[in-house]
């Protein structure tokens, strides 16, 4: 038997209501597919690292099924190169789902424009951005944020070689999406201050870096 031959057949299944259905189960899987040869940057953790750490924050500051679907597949039309089919899985799922998912693309062509000029527009579409989409939104910046500082006190400033953007620029990006989040009147704002607050702690540590020999 093969792992893709083993299916679980017969487990405990609870008396209803469910908190969630099986779309989220199979959001899940499609993810996990999309996503399979994916690692996180500078290291050989799978990206569904952080599709599933994403998809836990959402859910502990108050996701809906779709939200939390959305937290899945966040990621999806971004970065899986096959943008069109990537769209048309997320779609499955439900308009409001692709909503959500639209909103947290900050692009879907391949290869992606300049770094800062998606930044920038990301940023400032946050402006005119709903609930649904800033929960989604800061819980990935959250779970991102959180591995960057792990990550800094395993490596120290080998972290910013991962990175396309230089360390400033990414310690920009990090604090103006705090500012945006706070500027809109629907943002989470447990959330958005549990960012800042790890935004700040990688901030210190960015600080405490030993200069670079001349």
């Amino acid at each position: 038997m093969t792992n893709a031959d083993h299916r679980v057949t017969d487990h405990p299944t609870p008396q209803g209501p469910w908190l969630y259905t099986r779309r989220l189960a199979e959001a899940a899987g499609v993810a996990l597919e999309m996503h399979a040869v994916q690692v996180r940057k500078g290291s050989q953790v799978p990206y569904a690292s952080h599709l599933f750490g994403t998809c836990s924050i959402a859910l502990d500051y108050g996701a809906n099924e779709d939200q939390a679907i959305a937290a899945l597949l966040h990621d999806a039309i971004e970065d899986v190169h096959y943008a069109p089919g990537a769209r048309e899985a997320v779609a499955a799922f439900g308009p409001e789902v692709l909503r959500i998912v639209e909103a947290c693309t900050d692009a879907d062509v391949y290869p992606k424009p300049p770094w800062m000029a998606r930044k920038v527009a990301y940023i400032d579409h946050l402006a005119g951005a709903d609930a649904a989409v800033l929960l989604v939104s800061a819980s990935d910046k959250l779970h991102n944020a959180r591995s960057m500082v792990a990550d800094h006190r395993r490596v120290g400033a080998a972290l910013w070689d991962r990175f396309t953007a230089s360390k400033d620029d990414t310690l920009w990006n990090y604090r103006a999406l705090v500012t945006a989040y706070r500027a809109n009147p629907g943002h989470p704002a447990d959330l958005v201050d549990e960012l800042a607050r790890t935004v700040t702690e990688l901030e210190r540590l960015a600080a405490t870096e030993a200069p670079v020999p001349a």
